[in-house]
């Protein structure tokens, strides 16, 4: 089923790093209101967030693309190799997708998925990886859909500003 809504997805460039900041704050706090504690959300000071999405976009580490709607940034995707030890070179994985969330439910997370999985394979990769907090059942459900099993030996702790939820990894090929 193709959706009826349309959206550019390019790699990012370095005068967007502000708006994938911004973005990424908005999404996170839509993503996981009811999931964390507010007070724990986006604990990261923004100066920090930007240098940070502004060395992936320089650097390429992760790889980042943006969805746009029209020319404004509705959605973006960090991928690369996979960063969990002992992983073969031809793994990668899905650092981050977020969308806002006037747009969820529109195909942007699926043109997202998409161009990162493209990108993969042209990177060798025959498989990919993804980190979702338990608690996260739109993005689990997205990532079923998407095709991929959750392992369930993976569950792990992990920390979100002083507290700590439990995430696990979902796998799937990459053809």
């Amino acid at each position: 089923m193709t959706s009826p809504f349309t959206f550019e997805v390019r790699p990012a460039v370095l005068r967007e790093a502000q708006a994938i900041a911004d973005l990424h704050v908005s999404a996170t706090a839509s993503a996981y209101t009811g999931l964390v504690p507010d007070e724990h959300l986006n604990t990261l000071p923004m100066p920090k967030r930007l240098s940070l999405w502004r060395e992936a976009i320089e650097y390429g580490d992760p790889q980042v693309q943006v969805a746009l709607d029209g020319d404004k940034i509705v959605g973006f995707v960090g991928f690369d190799r996979s960063r969990d030890k002992g992983t073969k070179n031809t793994v990668g994985e899905i650092w981050s997708i977020y969308v806002a969330a006037s747009h969820w439910n529109k195909g942007v997370g699926l043109a997202l998925w998409d161009a990162a999985r493209e990108a993969l394979v042209e990177e060798g990769c025959t498989t990919v990886t993804v980190w979702i907090p338990l608690r996260n059942e739109r993005a689990l459900r997205f990532f079923d859909l998407a095709g991929f099993k959750r392992e369930l030996n993976t569950a792990k702790t992990v920390p979100m500003g002083d507290i700590k939820i439990e995430e696990i990894r979902l796998k799937r090929a990459l053809d």
